[in-house]
């Protein structure tokens, strides 16, 4: 099964929000907005397209508390909130909540919808090697018949076939 676009890391629109720095960790590491909605138990690609579809002020208000969550590291809760405002300017162009909802749902939709047609082309296929058989065996019922000509291998080497009588 393929993953949709924004999951795919290389070709996600959120990648630069993704990837973004939150800031310094005291540890010295950068931390990532990816890393920082992980720790807090968020999916980072379904929390990316909500914020997306949200108006520009309430993202930052939820990415702000957010942030403000996080163990500090070079930031501290009152920069949280133009932390986030740098962070949302990465988020690709703004989408209405319908259509985020119609993209994050459109890929079960199209699972619910080639399902039908992948069952009718089996039905079909079935259908086929069933009338297939059928004419095969009734052409060799035909051919056990008294005097019907018994197409096979030994017509295409010349040879006469044996004829078996079954009483």
């Amino acid at each position: 099964m393929a993953l949709r676009s924004e999951y795919a890391l290389g070709h996600s629109e959120f990648n630069e929000f993704l990837f973004a720095v939150v800031g310094e960790e005291k540890s010295g590491q950068q931390l990532t907005v990816l890393s920082a909605l992980a720790r807090l138990g968020f999916d980072p690609w379904g929390e990316a397209a909500r914020l997306a579809a949200l108006p520009r002020e309430a993202a930052t208000q939820a990415l702000a508390a957010a942030i403000g969550k996080l163990p500090e590291g070079d930031w501290n809760a009152a920069d949280a909130l133009s932390i986030a405002g740098h962070l949302i300017g990465c988020l690709p162009k703004r989408r209405s909540a319908a259509a985020a909802a119609s993209q994050q749902h459109g890929y079960a939709e199209v699972e619910r919808k080639s399902g039908a047609p992948k069952w009718l082309i089996w039905l079909v296929l079935g259908a086929a090697l069933f009338v297939a058989y059928a004419n095969w065996n009734a052409s060799i019922g035909a051919q056990d018949l008294p005097g019907a000509a018994r197409p096979g291998l030994s017509q295409f080497l010349g040879a006469t076939p044996p004829v078996v009588v079954l009483n």
